[in-house]
């Protein structure tokens, strides 16, 4: 047996046999995999979609913090990676990561030195990150110039209500002129992120906010030299964003960069359903052939069956998101045979942090010992409770471990 970070005690999945197969109960279960045929599938699918549509494609690391998932999706022929902090920065530079784009504010002295650390331990790697305020704009201006560095930055345009972001086109246009006359400040375009925008129907208020973006950007022209990125698009309306810009007036010079995150694992939740809306209204996404599936599966045992029509699993809120709904069991072993289709007869009703509560419906035969496979909802949040993933191919054999950085 072997720890999957020798240096560190054993974490979750740590303690393997060598070869390995999860079925066989080879490694520590809980453990989160990653079924590399899935995987491999949901980023060709998603580079392909970018590459029809004509945009580059930025994909959200934030979502896995896997260094590589980041380097297989710049394989393929992602644009950039993007990250929400300066350590996530960091973490995609020491991975290989040419460009990077920061869909958040800098703010903080830690966060400003390490950012001139990095543009000077990898001076060739582009780094974008955004200003939605003067303040921040001018800090990040008397930093830079005295260290003899240029950062480039994008504005952020948001809503009201919404998270970070100009209010307004007049407060974006604004901020822009500051930024044109302050010294180690380069203006590169134009940043947002429409999936602040919510309600019942919430596709109109999408469409009109990504018009109003591009016709900032045409007034933000002028204050950038070059190429101008106009950029946004997370895991549910990157096709609706495709859409309106590449239908819309914009910067003569522009690139479109769409960001979604989710997709690399999709799920068998809240993002597959956002995706089987978006097969539904999209033709370019529909004459690709195939779809996104879900390539995260938590792996856990039944350790007791307390009571009739029960049972408890050894996973919890430590091991799995539950924000967006509460992982379900998709199949069903005993002693590495499949057993049937738990989805109609098994129901995850309840999770405390290491504990899940299954209700056993008419037909349902479990015992303790048995391993059951579960999709889960909004794979970020079962990303980063995790310091090692476990790729697996289809028939659960153990290929690599893939270490986290969260």
């Amino acid at each position: 047996m072997k720890y999957q970070n020798e240096h560190l005690v054993p974490h979750k999945a740590a303690l393997m046999f060598t070869p390995a197969n999860v079925l066989n109960e080879d490694v520590c279960l809980p453990a989160a995999l990653i079924k590399k045929t899935a995987l491999e599938n949901n980023i060709q699918w998603m580079q392909d979609y970018a590459d029809a549509r004509g945009v580059s494609l930025a994909p959200h690391g934030k979502t896995t913090m896997t260094p590589w998932i980041f380097q297989r999706q710049q394989q393929a022929g992602a644009w950039a990676i993007g990250v929400g902090s300066a350590w996530q920065a960091s973490i995609a530079m020491a991975s290989g990561i040419r460009r990077v784009l920061m869909v958040n504010q800098l703010v903080g002295k830690a966060n400003m030195t390490l950012i001139s650390q990095l543009k000077n331990t990898y001076p060739d790697v582009d780094y974008l990150c955004c200003v939605d305020s003067a303040a921040n704009a001018q800090v990040l201006s008397a930093f830079f110039s005295a260290q003899q560095q240029t950062l480039d930055v994008l504005i952020e345009l948001g809503v009201p209500g919404g998270r970070c972001g100009c209010r307004t086109t007049d407060e974006a246009l604004a901020l822009a002129a500051t930024v044109a006359d302050l010294p180690g400040l380069r203006l590169r375009g134009l940043e947002l992120y429409e999936g602040v925008v919510h309600g019942d129907n919430p596709q109109p208020q999408v469409e009109a906010f990504l018009r109003e973006a591009a016709a900032l950007a045409c007034q933000l022209e002028r204050y950038v030299d070059g190429e101008f990125l106009l950029t946004g698009a997370g895991s549910v309306w990157y096709d609706v964003v495709c859409n309106v810009w590449l239908a819309a007036k914009k910067p003569a010079d522009c690139r479109i960069a769409i960001r979604p995150g989710c997709y690399i694992t999709h799920d068998g939740g809240i993002y597959h359903e956002a995706q089987h809306a978006l097969m539904a209204r999209d033709c370019v996404a529909c004459d690709l052939g195939g779809d996104l599936t879900c390539a995260m599966e938590l792996a856990a045992m039944v350790q007791s069956v307390p009571e009739a029509g029960r049972a408890i699993v050894n996973f919890g809120k430590r091991d799995s998101a539950f924000d967006a709904g509460l992982p379900q069991p998709i199949a069903h072993y005993r002693q590495a045979k499949a057993l049937a289709d738990p989805s109609a007869l098994i129901e995850t009703t309840g999770i405390m942090d290491q504990h899940a509560m299954l209700k056993l419906h008419p037909g349902a035969e479990v015992q303790v010992g048995d391993i059951l496979l579960f999709s889960t909802s909004h794979p970020c949040l079962t990303f980063d409770k995790w310091k090692t993933l476990l790729l697996v191919d289809d028939e659960y054999n153990v290929l690599e471990e893939l270490e986290t950085a969260f």
